[in-house]
Formats: C-alpha cells, sequence, structure tokens
C-alpha cells in the first residue's frame, strides 16, 4: 500500500512542477491503534518518509516508563497506576521527534488513550501463624503481605472447608482461633495450611491465599483462671468459700506439672483443694465458728493459688480474706430446740401424773360415797361387871376361860365412814377440781407453745424465753402441793418425741 503521500509526490512529477521533499513519520495505520489498557504491551517501529534515517527521541514521557530508541522502536506497557481506578479512562500525550544531520527536525504529538484496567489482589507469602492452647489467638492479615495493585478496596473471605473448628476470619482480615488441646496436640506433627479468598470491591477479582498455622515454638508460663475472679472477699464464719481453678499451659496441657494453693493460715487444710480433671480444681473451705477467736471481731488471711509446669514457670493468683465473727445459729438453735422439748416434756410428764392421780382420786371419792350407805357402828358400854378368875380352874392353861358377869348397854348407831376412816370427801373434791384445773391449763399453754415456736427460726426471737417461763409458771403451780403427787413416779427421759407429739399435736422435732 502506498502511503498518501508519495501519491500526491507522483502526481506533481507528472504536471512538471518541481518537487520539495516533506518529511513526515509514518504511525501505524490502525483504527485503534492509540488505544491501550493497563498491563497490555504497545509496540510499533516509527518511520519517515525520508530515505534518510534520522535520530528519533521523545518528550514528555519521563514517568511513563516509556521505552523508545532512536531508530524509532516503540514499547510501552502502561502499569496500573497509568489511569486512577474511578476514571476508568486517561489521555497521555507525548511528543515524537525526528532529527536529520543536516539539522532538520519535525515533531509530531500523539495522543494515547489509556484504560483502565482492574488487577486482582496479590498476596505474597505470609509469616507463619503460631498458637497457643486454650487461649484466644489473633493474626492480622496486614497489608504488608496483602494488597490490590489498582488501590481497590479489599475484603476476606473464608474458605469454610479449610477452616479449623472454632475458628473465624472477619472481613477486614483477623483471624482467630483458641484450639481445644486435642486440636494443639494435632498440630504438633501436622501443621494447618488455611487457605483463605482475597477480594477487591467492586470488580470482586478474586486470588486465593495461604496461611501456615503451627504450634507455638517458645516455652510460655501455663495460665490460671480463678472463678470468681475477685482478689478481696468478706465471708462469715458459717459461711462456703468457693472457687473454680482453669488452668492452660500455651504449650499443652500435658506440660502442667502441679497445681495447689498456699494459706496464711496453716488452719486452712490442704484438702479444700480437689482435682476435677488435670485442668480443672475446685476449692471450698467454710472457717467454722471457731476460726475467729472471741475477743476478736475478724481475722485476715491470704490465699496464694498457683500452676507449676514441667519447665518451672510458675503463675499464681492472690485472694485475701476476711472472716467474720460470727454468731453459731446451729448450735443456737439446737439449744433453743432443747428449751423447746425439754418444757414439752416436763409439761407433758405433769399432765400424765395428773392424770393418774385423777384416777386414784376418782377411786377414792367413790368408795367414800360407798361407805356411807352400807356402813354403820356399834357402840357397847359396860356397867358392873362380874369377873371370875382362872386361878380357881384347874391348871390346863388350854381350858382357861373367863366369866363376866353383871349388866351391858349397847348402842347402835349410823356413821359415815369416811368420817372415821381418812378424810372427808369434800376435801377430795376440792383436790379434784384443783387437778382438772392445773392440767387444763398446762395442756392449753403446751398447745399454744408446741404451735408457736415449732419452727426454728420463730424460737430464734426474744419471746421465746417469755412464754417458756411461762409455761413453767404453769408446770410450778403451788396448788401441786395439796394434791400429794408422786413425782418420781415417772421420769422425763422416758418421754420421747413420738410421746410428746400424743400430747402436743403442733410439736414438730426441728
Amino acid at each position: 500500500m502506498v502511503p498518501v503521500v508519495r501519491k500526491c509526490i507522483l502526481i506533481l512529477a507528472c504536471l512538471g512542477y518541481t518537487i520539495v521533499h516533506a518529511q513526515e513519520m509514518i504511525f501505524p495505520n490502525s483504527f485503534n491503534w492509540r488505544e491501550v489498557s493497563e498491563g497490555s504491551t504497545l509496540a510499533f517501529t516509527l518511520q519517515t518518509t525520508d530515505s534518510i534515517m534520522p535520530y528519533f527521541s521523545l518528550e514528555g514521557a519521563n514517568e511513563l516508563k516509556v521505552s523508545f530508541d532512536s531508530v524509532g522502536n516503540f514499547f510501552w506497557t502502561p502499569d496500573d497506576r497509568v489511569v486512577n481506578r474511578l476514571e476508568k479512562q486517561k489521555e497521555v500525550t507525548v511528543i515524537f521527534q525526528a532529527a536529520w544531520p543536516s539539522g532538520k527536525k519535525i515533531r509530531q504529538p500523539i495522543t494515547f488513550s489509556v484504560r483502565h484496567k482492574n488487577q486482582a489482589p496479590v498476596v505474597d507469602e505470609l509469616p507463619v501463624f503460631y498458637v497457643k492452647q486454650s487461649v484466644v489467638n489473633r493474626y492480622q492479615l496486614s497489608t504488608d503481605y496483602v494488597n490490590d495493585p489498582d488501590g481497590d478496596p479489599i475484603v476476606f473471605k473464608s474458605v469454610l472447608s479449610q477452616m479449623p473448628e472454632g475458628a473465624s476470619l472477619s472481613s477486614q482480615g483477623l483471624l482467630s482461633w483458641t484450639p481445644s488441646r486435642n486440636q494443639f496436640n494435632a498440630l504438633k506433627n501436622n501443621p494447618i495450611i488455611l487457605e483463605f479468598i482475597v477480594q477487591d470491591q467492586p470488580d470482586k477479582a478474586e486470588t486465593i491465599g495461604k496461611l501456615k498455622i503451627a504450634q507455638t515454638q517458645l516455652d510460655l508460663p501455663p495460665e490460671l483462671l480463678l472463678v470468681p475472679a475477685d482478689s478481696a472477699l468478706t465471708l462469715k464464719e458459717d459461711q462456703l468459700l468457693s472457687f473454680k481453678l482453669y488452668t492452660s499451659d500455651p504449650n499443652g496441657d500435658e506440660n502442667i506439672s502441679t497445681v495447689g494453693f498456699v494459706s496464711s493460715d496453716t488452719r486452712v487444710p490442704g484438702s479444700s483443694l480437689k482435682e476435677n480433671t488435670i485442668v480443672q480444681h475446685e476449692f471450698t473451705w467454710t472457717p467454722g465458728y471457731a476460726f475467729v477467736e472471741e475477743v476478736e471481731e475478724s481475722r485476715n488471711i491470704e490465699l496464694t493459688f498457683f500452676a507449676i509446669d514441667k519447665s518451672t514457670y510458675r503463675v499464681q493468683r492472690k485472694v485475701k480474706i476476711k472472716v467474720i465473727d460470727t454468731e453459731n445459729v446451729d448450735e443456737k438453735d439446737r439449744l433453743q430446740y432443747l428449751k423447746y422439748r425439754n418444757s414439752l416434756i416436763q409439761a407433758k410428764g405433769l399432765i400424765d401424773l395428773l392424770g393418774e392421780n385423777h384416777e386414784v382420786l376418782t377411786k377414792a371419792y367413790r368408795q367414800a360415797k360407798k361407805g356411807k350407805r352400807n356402813r354403820s357402828l356399834v357402840n357397847a358400854s359396860l356397867g358392873a361387871t362380874t369377873g371370875l378368875s382362872p386361878i380357881l380352874l384347874a391348871t390346863d392353861q388350854s381350858k382357861v376361860v373367863s366369866a363376866i358377869g353383871g349388866t351391858t348397854v349397847l348402842t347402835l348407831g349410823t356413821l359415815e365412814a369416811t368420817e372415821v376412816i381418812g378424810k372427808s370427801k369434800n376435801d377430795i373434791m376440792d383436790k379434784m377440781k384443783i387437778n382438772v384445773e392445773i392440767r387444763n391449763q398446762l395442756q392449753l399453754e403446751g398447745d399454744n407453745f408446741a404451735r408457736k415456736y415449732a419452727l426454728k427460726s420463730a424460737r430464734r426471737g426474744k419471746e421465746f424465753d417469755v412464754d417458756r417461763d411461762k409455761l413453767l409458771l404453769v408446770s410450778n403451780n403451788q396448788k401441786l402441793v395439796q394434791l400429794e403427787l408422786d413425782a418420781s413416779q415417772r421420769s422425763p427421759q422416758q418421754i420421747n418425741e413420738k410421746e410428746i407429739k400424743k400430747t402436743f399435736p403442733d410439736f414438730v422435732e426441728e
């Protein structure tokens, strides 16, 4: 194909005109030769219409990294920084120059159109992720190793089939994982090669990255967690102190050698700490009512819990305990119950004794009424009496007889037997009234006392001793003397809780 310029020269020569050679640059004649995309290569060889080879040069391309030599070879691969990702397209103008030895120069400006081309993110080789056991391990995928050539925003996505159990990867590239004991031990011989996805926005070009996960290579001390985590506590003598101890070792739980505690007071027994598993222990202790002396209001002690690994690395947690002197409620409840029980036993014993006494008095009263109807008394008085002495008879003593002679007067009368034998019927009736009165009053007061103080919480009040004294006052009624009771008939030790409940149904064994 003959260039247009050469055609014009031939026509002018045929017409007889004087031909003046005009040098021009010859560029590629394709339609879109001036268009190029980032990352693509534009290459051509520049020529002129002159038969003499000029010296070529280029201006305005210093920052474009264009390769253009003096014989006209043009080579350019625009990088990803030529066009901003938001511009999409950019025009760049450079000036081509051709110079001949004669001093002739021609210059031609050319405008290139550079299109933006999205590039996928780049992931370099990442540092190894060394993890510890039973603690939260975090690894940030840094832009020093993961970036986008275009400067596009990037997001991270996990490959679910690659993620170990319990691990998570945020869209910002934060990897978190708390390996279990088995997972950590498995890493010793089989480190994990974790794949993840890096995606740019908004074009969503993706790149697969890889991260190696292995056991920590450092010999680290164990870790100790107390639950609750309070470092200072206050408790009463009867209050239970309980701690749960969770230990772990970043180098593996099998590296834990000893878990224990030291107390500033030797009265805290070592048996208070019990091992559930190698990594879980429980501390339980109750000071007891004798822990704080009576002259003291409180006592301070310090507990130091510790864990030691096989490399003798040690970790410890200190807890300060203030023990406050406390009233022995259990002992007080026991003593109050004994008072409650013994008071009702005394009342029960007296009620039983009064019941027996009432039966005796009833029997005596019946006998007195029977004697009044059936009994009579013979009264004889002697007048002049003649006696016959045994001297006048034979000396056989077995046949001795006495003879009485003279006049005799007899008087028959009817009298009440009780007027002669024992006491009167009225006295018995009075005693029966006293018996019933005391027994009813004692039963009433005993029922009220048993019902009101059936619960131990009720016996802790001040009214308990007042009501108990009232019950004792009824049991010691001064009129009991008139009944002439035999207190030795039944011992209170023979009365048990079952018998108390028969007399006082509201009695409770608490």
